[in-house]
This record gives structure tokens, C-alpha cells and sequence, in this order.
């Protein structure tokens, strides 16, 4: 498997890091100053001190974790969060508190994973109709149980 080359500038000499060897994404790290304290229901960003230089046709997609998710009720705001290849600034990750307890983030804590991918650019073309399939315009749960 080819491996993509992405240079990181980080603050704290803090980088992505695989925890196993099977491991799709990369855990990213806070970079904190001082403990942040997310109470229930409280959305903030917490900064990773990385500036990272994605090749162009490359993308990471930055991810929640499930032990977080689980165990505490962290996660995204946004589910997913994309980074462009053109973006040059400090890497945050917009995390929400969905449990019931607070939940205090320090520095060095893995705090979400970057999944990184190839991706391709589409040119479209307006039509004046779509190809048929079996599915049609069947929408969520139109395929069965």
C-alpha cells in the first residue's frame, strides 16, 4: 500500500498516531494550555496545535471516537468534519458534550482520528433526465428491513 506523505507543523511536537496496526484513523491530540471542562450540552473547539499540509487530491476526514462517544457522550458537532487540501490553518476539532456529566479534556488527550483519502473531482453536466434504476426514487428505508 502507497502511504501519503503530509508534513505537520505542531506546536507542541504533537503528530496523528495509529494505535494499532490495523487502525484506519489517526488519533489526534489537544493541545491545551490549561484543562478545558465541557459541561452537558456545551459545544467548543479544542485546538490540536497542528497545521498540517495535505497533497492536493487528498482529504482527511476527521472523525469522532467511539470510546468518547460511548463511554462520555463526546463527539462532533458535525459528524464528520472534512479538510481540504488548500487549508493551511490550526487544526480544531468542534466537540459537544451529549452526556450528562462534564467531561474535562487536558492536554495530550486523544480527542478525535483523521482518516485520510484520495479523492476524485466531478465536472457536472446538466441533463434533462437521470438514468432509471430498480431502487428509483425510493428514500430511506425504501429498500426493506
Amino acid at each position: 500500500m502507497e502511504k501519503i506523505i503530509i508534513r505537520i507543523k505542531s506546536d507542541k511536537g504533537n503528530m496523528p498516531s495509529y494505535e494499532t496496526a490495523g487502525s484506519a484513523g489517526a488519533d489526534l491530540k489537544a493541545s491545551l494550555e490549561e484543562p478545558i471542562t465541557l459541561m452537558p450540552g456545551e459545544r467548543r473547539l479544542i485546538p490540536t496545535g497542528m497545521y498540517v499540509e495535505l497533497p492536493e487530491g487528498v482529504e482527511a476526514q476527521i472523525r469522532a471516537r467511539s470510546g468518547l462517544s460511548i463511554k462520555h457522550g463526546i463527539t462532533m458537532i458535525n459528524g464528520v468534519g472534512t479538510v481540504d487540501s488548500d487549508y493551511r490553518g490550526e487544526w480544531n476539532v468542534p466537540m459537544v458534550n451529549l452526556g450528562q456529566e462534564p467531561y474535562t479534556i487536558h492536554d495530550g488527550d486523544r480527542i478525535a482520528q483523521a482518516v485520510f483519502s484520495r479523492y476524485e473531482r466531478a465536472e457536472f453536466v446538466l441533463s434533462e433526465e437521470v438514468n432509471e434504476t430498480k431502487r428509483g426514487g425510493g428514500g430511506f428505508g425504501s429498500t426493506g428491513v
